[in-house]
């Protein structure tokens, strides 16, 4: 099969495409021809090795995947071949990753795909969808009519989280970098700032009428504690997804004063039933038409190390051109 692997931790550059010898389906897994895959930070993390993670030798990148089954492992008797799955977690504590045009997944990875969504959507929306889900629902505890504040409405995980809170039936509202994005935004639901523009906390209290915020989910990389505790509602929920290297200054008499609650979570440390409950709704959501996942880029399985480079500048170069996914296309 041909396969986007490195051989030593590094830049864009040491990803390479060839071919390596088809993976078979174990005892618990699936055998999947991979149609779509798509790109996200952690990918370029590990691959770069600022991560550090045991990884084979060649290692496969890449995390999420669209396709169809080709075979079936033993044991399991609920997937058959030629039955449509995506899914994510792959690429990650030793996995093998998805940038390929086979691979081997075990079965609780692998999610039925629901008729009518393109496998270049589903692998598009997994990790983001996943992580968004976890995000709102398990650690925010968001429900109906409540506020919430999503930092990078646009980006890839911001999307998700605007998405599917206002599917919820949230009050939303998130900040984006220019009026284009903010139009974006806008035609999913969501009131918008714009960061260079706006009082972010004057419109949060204009948003709220007063009474402050239920949730933040906190999508940057630099979280601002100082304008976050202010901004919430006694006993209001602010979740962390990024900020690997922060170490901010933090008000600890106004937050345990408000009776507030701050959770954090990589998405890769989610059980496979945590992940598995969120991929259900996440079909269906899609299904209904109620989510959609932007892209921003598509590019062949040849072109592996330029997508890598495109999210790249994007992300740790903070260009900011990217809105929504870079999806890698294989089948």
């Amino acid at each position: 099969m041909q396969a986007a692997h490195i051989t030593a931790t590094g830049g864009p550059d040491s990803i390479k495409v060839g071919t390596l010898p088809d993976p078979v389906a174990g005892p618990g897994e699936v055998l999947v021809r991979v149609t779509a895959s798509a790109l996200n930070p952690i990918d370029l993390y590990i691959r770069a090795g600022t991560v550090p993670m045991a990884l084979p030798n060649p290692f496969i990148p890449g995390c999420d995947f669209a396709g169809t089954v080709e075979a079936a492992g033993p044991g399991v008797t609920d997937i058959k071949p030629g039955d449509r799955v995506w899914g994510s977690n792959q690429g990650l504590l030793g996995r093998q990753g998805t940038l390929a045009e086979k691979i081997a997944v075990k079965r609780e990875w692998a999610y039925p795909s629901p008729p009518g969504v393109t496998d270049e959507a589903l692998a598009a929306t997994a990790l983001v969808g996943i992580t968004a889900h976890l995000a709102l629902f398990r650690n925010a505890g968001l429900k109906a009519g409540e506020f919430i504040y999503i930092p990078g409405g646009t980006g890839g995980v911001g999307s998700m989280l605007v998405a599917m809170a206002i599917a919820a039936g949230a009050k939303v509202l998130c900040s984006v970098g220019n009026d284009e994005k903010a139009r974006l935004a806008q035609s999913w639901g969501a009131e918008t700032v714009v960061h260079r523009r706006d009082d972010i906390p004057a419109r949060i209290s204009a948003f709220t009428g007063g009474k402050g915020l239920d949730a933040w989910i906190e999508t940057q990389r630099e979280p601002d504690f100082m304008t976050m505790v202010p901004a919430m509602a006694p006993r209001g929920r602010m979740v962390l997804i990024a900020g690997r290297a922060a170490q901010p200054v933090f008000p600890v008499g106004p937050f345990y004063v408000k009776g507030l609650t701050l959770t954090g979570f990589a998405m890769f440390n989610a059980t496979a039933q945590e992940q598995a409950a969120c991929a259900s709704d996440i079909s269906r959501w899609l299904a209904e038409g109620k989510i959609r996942t932007p892209i921003a880029g598509r590019f062949p399985l040849s072109q592996a190390a330029e997508a890598h480079r495109f999210l790249e500048a994007s992300t740790l170069g903070m260009a900011g051109q990217v809105v929504g996914k870079v999806v890698v296309n294989i089948g």
